[in-house]
């Protein structure tokens, strides 16, 4: 019995440094989105509904956010092809909040649940447009705080509120942990990518997709940039 245990014992650090090892095999990415051009003028909504509480703040088009230094808000990043990699967490949220989806852009693995909040109190109605995954039109009054929903496939969503015309959102299922979205810099980051070249797709709401190709290399940070405009 003792040599069994020995055996083992051997066997597990083996198989340890192994793990250890092939986790610090991974690189990243990472770089920033900007605008092509003058960044638009804000437009202000025209709330027509519930103004005691959508219009309690002045709320602005976010289908097209360009900072100061022309970075562009809400692009999602994916590196195409990857395998492997874990979600940070099984669970993701979007909160209905002002009358606004926030964030306006959610990532969802596959494998997890979206927990859609309702923090107005009021009556919201999420309407999702989609292919690949069954669409969801469902009431939301104000006494059901939480909706858990499931996207099984790959795809991005338009999320819209029946209630409130102006409310747009977008969920993006993946299979994969290798996407990012980038901030109000027009920043974005993916880590513990395995390395390798991929392709790696850039897509906005009203920009459109871009495709750009990008070596990564273990313990390094691939960096990309790129410019969308109209």
């Amino acid at each position: 019995m003792k040599v069994v245990w020995t055996v083992v014992a051997i066997m597990g650090l083996v198989v340890g440094g192994v793990v250890a090892a092939s986790a610090q095999d991974v690189g990243s990415l990472g770089g920033r989105i900007s605008f092509a051009g003058d960044p638009p003028a804000k437009k202000k909504l025209d709330v027509t509904k519930d103004k005691e509480v959508c219009g309690k703040t002045e709320l602005y088009d976010e289908s097209l956010v360009v900072g100061p230094d022309k970075g562009v808000k809400n692009v999602v990043v994916t590196v195409v092809g990857a395998k492997g990699g874990k979600f940070a967490s099984q669970k993701a949220t979007l909160d209905q909040r002002g009358c606004t989806y926030t964030p306006r852009v959610v990532v969802v693995p596959t494998t997890g649940e979206l927990d859609i909040l309702n923090s107005d109190g009021i009556l919201h109605n999420i309407h999702t447009y989609s292919t690949a995954n069954p669409a969801i039109n469902k009431a939301q009054p104000k006494f059901k705080k939480v909706l858990t929903e499931k996207f099984g496939k790959p795809e991005i969503i338009k999320a819209s509120c029946d209630a409130h015309a102006w409310m747009t959102g977008w969920i993006v299922a993946t299979d994969h942990p290798f996407v990012g979205v980038t901030d109000e810099k027009g920043n974005f980051a993916i880590k513990n990518v395995p390395p390798g070249n991929y392709k790696v797709e850039i897509w906005h709401e009203t920009l459109g997709k871009q495709v750009k190709e990008v070596s990564i290399k273990a313990k390094e940070e691939a960096k990309l940039t790129a410019e969308l405009k109209k």
